[in-house]
This record gives structure tokens, C-alpha cells and sequence, in this order.
């Protein structure tokens, strides 16, 4: 049941120019190699999504229990497995997109002391390229509603899965089921994010799982305070044919003609021709 969920989910195929919010390091980097390094998601800035999740299925799982549920004990096996895979589990590797490509929220998070840019992709070609890689994309999804009736399915199909399982057995034979759900149930709380961050309208690009990173294409890279694994995802189509951009914003830089200047400059040498140009983002440079 849980994989009809995720796989109805990303169905949707995105029809608006993609945004990708990155540093100017990032811009080079992304330019320079014709790929995004899609990220271990519990590593994301906003990797608060997998809490959330298992908040939402510790408040269904809540909920049940007081509703005089038959196999309480399945539900909280289940809950505490869900919250040791989390951190202990498969990995999935994620990159991030806008709707929009300039949002104050985003250039406050990528365009530290005025260096940021947002590139906005042809959405047709870079799920062609996931499609090539077996990544997929996905909306996620904000309305609180929303998500409490997935994780109500998802619970259902834990209860499915155990049925003919007499509850109360040895928490290892429930585990054992609970791996079967475990690559959706990743999938999904990738997608299912906080409220709060209802204006980003994410579009989340996210890879095959991986059940061990040794024998996997992972990489890792300096964060803020860690080292963070990623895997590379490719923006080439073919041989001869890479993902182009239909529009760049430049984000706040205290010097606007001279970044406008070297950014097409840049993409210039690079063959980089934005379908609708380079843009300011109109946004007034602070510098607390």
C-alpha cells in the first residue's frame, strides 16, 4: 500500500522553470562540472522534514492507542523503529528546488554577505535526467491535512502488513516486516515538510535509497560544523547535450552592475545562454 502512496506522489511532473538557490562557489561549481550534488537529507538545512514525520506518525500512532487500538503493541514497535532508521537507516540523497526563485527566506539562507545566485532550470530536462540516473522528483507537500491522511495510510499498511502476526511477539519479527516499508517510508518524509515553510514550494529532487554508502557513489564535502555526505547528479542528457537554464536571479550584492557583468561573463565562457536572461533580484543589499 505504502509504495501506491509514494509513487502517486511522484507522479506529478513540474511545469514552471525550476529554481536551484545555491552560493557563487556553488554557481561555479554547478557550471563548471554540468552537476547539483544532491545531499544526504538528514544533512539538508532544512532536514527538520524526517522529525516531523515521526512527529506525525507518533501523534496518528497516539491517537490509535487512545482510540482503544487492538495491537498497541505493533504501533509502538513500529514508532520505535521509525525513530532509529531515521538517524540509523537506508540514505537517501536529496537536492532542492523553488517555485520561485527569489524569495527573501532563500537568499537570507544561500547569499551570505551578497554571493548567491538562483538558477532556474527547464523542468522537461531535468527529470529527463533523473528518469536517465533513477532519481525522482517530487512536490512536497505543506498542508498540515494533507499529510495526517498519508501518514493515516501509512499506518494502515503497517496493520496490513502484520496481519496473521499475533501481537505481542518479539519486537525483531516486527522489524523484519517494518523493512519492507522502509524505502517508501524515506521517500515519503522527504516530501512531507513543516507548514511554516509553505512559501519555498518545494520541489524536492531525490535519489535512489542506498542501503550501504560503502559500495555506493558517496562523496562528502565540508558543511558548517560537519562533514556532510552527497552523491552527484548529473545535468548531461547525452553526449552532446546538457542541461541549459531559461533564467538566472542574481541575489543582493552590494555591487550590482559589476556582479551582473561577471555573472554573464561567466555562463558566457562556459556556452550558458539562460533562455530569459540574468536578473537582478531587486532586492536592497543589507550587511548587518
Amino acid at each position: 500500500m505504502i509504495s501506491n502512496i509514494t509513487e502517486a506522489l511522484f507522479s506529478e511532473q513540474p511545469q514552471e522553470t525550476l529554481y536551484h538557490y545555491t552560493s557563487l562557489s556553488g554557481v561555479l561549481g554547478i557550471i563548471g562540472s554540468r552537476t547539483l550534488w544532491a545531499s544526504d537529507i538528514r544533512y539538508m538545512n532544512d532536514s527538520a522534514e524526517l522529525r516531523h514525520t515521526a512527529d506525525l506518525l507518533a501523534n496518528e500512532v497516539a491517537k490509535r492507542i487512545n482510540q482503544v487500538h487492538p495491537r498497541p503493541h505493533l504501533l509502538t514497535c513500529f514508532l520505535d523503529w521509525v525513530k532509529h532508521r531515521i538517524t540509523n537507516g537506508h540514505i537517501l540523497f536529496g537536492a532542492s528546488f523553488r517555485s520561485n526563485g527569489n524569495l527573501l527566506s532563500q537568499w537570507r539562507g544561500y547569499s551570505s554577505v551578497g554571493k548567491g545566485a538562483s538558477l532556474g532550470f527547464n523542468p522537461s530536462a531535468v527529470v529527463a535526467c533523473a528518469a536517465k540516473q533513477q532519481f525522482r522528483m517530487g512536490r512536497c507537500i505543506y498542508d498540515h491535512l494533507a499529510q495526517q491522511a498519508l501518514i493515516a495510510q501509512v499506518i494502515d499498511s503497517v496493520e496490513v502488513l502484520a496481519d496473521g502476526i499475533e501481537d505481542g511477539v518479539e519486537r525483531t519479527v516486527y522489524h523484519q516486516l517494518f523493512e519492507h516499508l522502509e524505502s517508501d517510508l524515506l521517500r515519503l518524509a522527504a516530501i512531507l515538510k513543516h507548514p511554516s515553510f509553505e512559501e519555498e514550494q518545494e520541489w524536492r529532487l531525490v535519489s535512489p535509497v542506498v542501503s550501504d554508502y560503502r559500495d555506493a557513489a558517496v562523496n562528502f564535502r565540508e558543511g558548517r560544523s560537519m562533514l556532510v555526505p552527497y552523491m552527484r547528479f548529473s545535468l548531461v542528457l547525452d553526449d552532446s547535450n546538457a542541461v541549459d537554464l531559461d533564467h538566472v536571479y542574481l541575489g543582493p550584492t552590494p555591487n550590482i552592475s559589476l556582479s551582473m557583468n561577471s555573472m554573464k561573463m561567466c555562463l558566457d565562457k562556459h556556452g550558458i545562454r539562460p533562455l530569459s536572461g540574468i536578473e537582478y533580484c531587486q532586492i536592497p543589499y543589507r550587511q548587518n
